[in-house]
């Protein structure tokens, strides 16, 4: 039930009023410092009517950071990262819904787990894996005795090594498996009804024709909405990419290249006074791609989201 009073719909506006202005209020200070003069912006207090210098500045922020190459490796990086978890949590959950094994609700929960277990938190042994993504395996060779078995018959020692330390592969593998897309996909199927299944076997299709025409097609607002938050979530990555690029002038993401606006004492730009005209041009350059997903995908966004309550 839905109550309507005067009282109540004033008091809402309020709410949603105090919270436009929370969100955008940052938004049109940093706009508006992009658009003043250095000696403008060092001069309190800052006002809320924009200047005239937001091309020099969007010019000169776009020199300093070399954004042209970060922005290919963030929206690589994005991209990557958001297609690999919509397909592979669509197909985790597909596997735990329409399928009956042992244990299937143990796994369902240890992926479900680490929703608790956060990329800062681990990140050390991440970054070991990706600077041998094969470590596990020559592990496990070793443990069962292969290793020596191949020497022995061989006479080669065999060392399985792959690095992904400053790649764009090591920018997207290590982030694309996640508890969140599994768990929207999961409720959404098991809110189709069981005569859709028994409809599909009917008509001959197996598992794999039932994933690809049947459930996908049904997914496509699901597949929008996950695809949306894990675009802005591999945008926003600061740490990661900054942990396993150090060459970045190649490998670098805007994000990570922000940092290089802001001077710091002792290294080549010798510290000082930051511009933040200059760094406030490139929070907007960093911003737009991420802004024009959203706007793009809003409606597709929305429908998925409340698909998944049913």
């Amino acid at each position: 039930m839905i109550e309507r009073t005067p009282v109540l719909n004033a008091m809402t506006h309020v709410i949603l009023l105090m919270g436009l202005a929370i969100v955008f209020v940052p938004m049109w200070l940093v706009f508006v410092a992009s658009t003043l003069t250095l000696q403008q912006i060092n001069e309190p207090p800052i006002g809320f009517v924009p200047g005239d210098q937001l091309w020099a500045n969007l010019v000169e922020a776009w020199t300093r950071a070399d954004f042209g190459v970060k922005l290919v490796n963030s929206m690589i990086m994005a991209v990557g990262v958001a297609g690999g978890k919509v397909l592979i949590s669509a197909i985790t959950a597909f596997g735990l819904v329409f399928f009956r094994f042992p244990g299937r609700m143990i796994v369902f929960w240890l992926i479900f787990v680490t929703l608790m277990l956060p990329l800062e938190v681990r990140i050390v042994p991440t970054y070991a894996v990706a600077a041998n993504a094969l470590g596990p395996f020559q592990i496990i060779a070793d443990t069962i005795g292969l290793t020596d078995l191949i020497e022995t018959l061989s006479g080669v020692r065999f060392a399985l090594e792959w690095n992904l330390l400053n790649s764009r592969t090591g920018l997207i593998l290590p982030l694309v498996a996640t508890a969140t897309g599994t768990f929207l996909y999961r409720q959404f199927f098991m809110t189709l009804p069981d005569e859709l299944v028994e409809a599909a076997k009917m008509d001959g299709a197996g598992p794999l024709r039932f994933f690809r025409e049947i459930l996908l097609p049904l997914s496509v607002t699901n597949m929008a909405a996950l695809f949306t938050i894990m675009f802005l979530y591999a945008w926003n990555q600061y740490l990661w990419p900054l942990l396993i690029t150090t060459d970045r002038a190649a490998f670098g993401t805007a994000v990570t290249a922000l940092g290089e606006l802001i001077p710091r004492t002792g290294d080549s730009t010798g510290g000082g006074t930051p511009d933040w005209n200059i760094a406030m041009a490139g929070c907007l350059i960093v911003i737009a791609p991420p802004l024009l997903v959203v706007a793009l995908m809003q409606r597709f966004f929305v429908r998925g989201l409340v698909a998944t309550e049913k």
